[in-house]
């Protein structure tokens, strides 16, 4: 950014302009994503090895409460950067020390689902926390237009971090409940802060590390692709269904893709209640991202005779995670650009996917449906027309807010 240094070569935190063009992704950004790919990693495999020994539900919830902590960790860090973002010494450091936190968080996973043991997540997740604070405490102090905002969040988020600190010290059948009021205050405090008066952000910018980051997610579903190949070559009598399995697993991907790029995002980002379903809305696109390589690795270890398992209640495994997906992205994304095909075949789409397990040859027929969204998308066109005002409240050119 071109902005004057003080005498500790720091750039004053002042809100960026939310029309900046050609706003991209910064190379410290890309970075950051690095860590996370750790992070899914590891949540997915153990997610892998708890369907693959019966303990569904238990699985799926530890899965669901860990992939919060990565993800909120993420999209907080993502949505403060389209604000703030400086790229001087201090703030990277400040993003350095947040990467060691995902890092940390990423060893804790294992012992999360193996033992319950959740000391270490929620002392790396805090770490990566009051990183931020201090993040925000710095842009209340540079700009005076967001000050109240920021320092609403610094307040708000240092307030949730000693209640989660607190939650070590409850008997272990109380964490359940807490960690949802806990996760309930986590949402809360964005929502209370924006309305405060609010930060402003990049559609454009906001889209793209999105985008990103589902891209990751993915390459998670890639990974178990190559991975069934991997396992055709050790299992002999096993060569042709998982040689399928890897065909078919790249073509639900690449399908998968498809459907989440679409429609142009940047459209969904305008206005405070539109942005923040987006935002939120994702947690369930991104954990269903994830679980799908879980799944994957599940039906490996079903056709290997490596899973408590068996078809085709297995193939649920990673039928849902589409079927979720596919439907996040539809709502969020794809429904208010859509004409009256797309938002029937995308649903239904969706729907025989889910279903598929019950139907002969379930995973051919998965990627047949994936296909067959994938042609009608080709065939249509998303209605988009240029952003107009901001919905419930107009950003100005130069990073301010204008309440309504």
């Amino acid at each position: 950014m071109a902005a004057p240094h003080s005498r500790y070569r720091l750039v004053p935190m002042r809100p960026r302009n939310p029309h900046e063009p050609g706003r991209s992704a910064s190379n410290l950004e890309l970075f950051f994503d690095l860590v996370f790919v750790v992070a899914v990693s590891i949540a997915s495999v153990q997610l892998h090895h708890e369907l693959t020994e019966g303990h569904i539900f238990e699985g799926v919830l530890t899965y669901a409460f860990v992939f919060f902590g990565i993800w909120w960790a993420w999209v907080n860090f993502t949505w403060f950067a389209t604000s703030f973002d400086t790229g001087d010494w201090l703030y990277r450091l400040m993003t350095i020390v947040q990467m060691g936190g995902v890092l940390v968080l990423a060893s804790g996973i294992e012992p999360v689902f193996s033992d319950h043991d959740f000391a270490l997540v929620v002392l790396s997740y805090v770490l990566m926390r009051f990183a931020l604070v201090g993040q925000w405490l710095r842009a209340a102090r540079a700009a005076s237009d967001t000050r109240r905002s920021a320092l609403t969040y610094a307040t708000g988020v240092t307030l949730v971090q000693i209640l989660w600190l607190t939650s070590l010290l409850l008997p272990a059948d109380a964490l359940p409940v807490v960690f949802l009021i806990l996760v309930a205050a986590e949402l809360t405090v964005p929502v209370v802060a924006e309305r405060r008066g609010g930060t402003p952000w990049h559609p454009h910018h906001l889209a793209e590390r999105h985008g990103l980051f589902a891209l990751i997610l993915l390459g998670e579903s890639l990974l178990a692709s190559a991975n069934a190949i991997i396992e055709a070559l050790r299992e002999a009598d096993s060569l042709g269904p998982l040689i399928m399995i890897s065909a078919l697993t790249l073509i639900v991907t690449a399908g998968l893709w498809w459907i989440y790029f679409w429609a142009p995002h940047h459209h969904t980002i305008d206005g405070f209640s539109k942005t923040f379903l987006y935002g939120y809305g994702h947690y369930f696109i991104f954990a269903a991202a994830g679980a799908f390589s879980a799944g994957i690795e599940v039906e490996i270890d079903v056709l290997t005779g490596h899973s408590e398992l068996h078809p085709p209640g297995a193939s649920f495994a990673y039928t849902v995670p589409i079927a979720v997906f596919m439907l996040g992205v539809w709502l969020l994304v794809i429904r208010p650009v859509a004409n009256g095909v797309i938002n029937a075949v995308v649903p239904a789409g969706a729907l025989l996917v889910l279903i598929d397990p019950i139907i002969p040859v379930p995973t051919a027929l998965t990627a047949v449906f994936l296909i067959a969204v994938v042609v009608v998308l080709v065939w249509q066109e998303p209605k988009v027309e240029p952003a107009a005002g901001s919905g419930d409240r107009d950003r100005h050119a130069d990073g301010g807010i204008a309440a309504p």
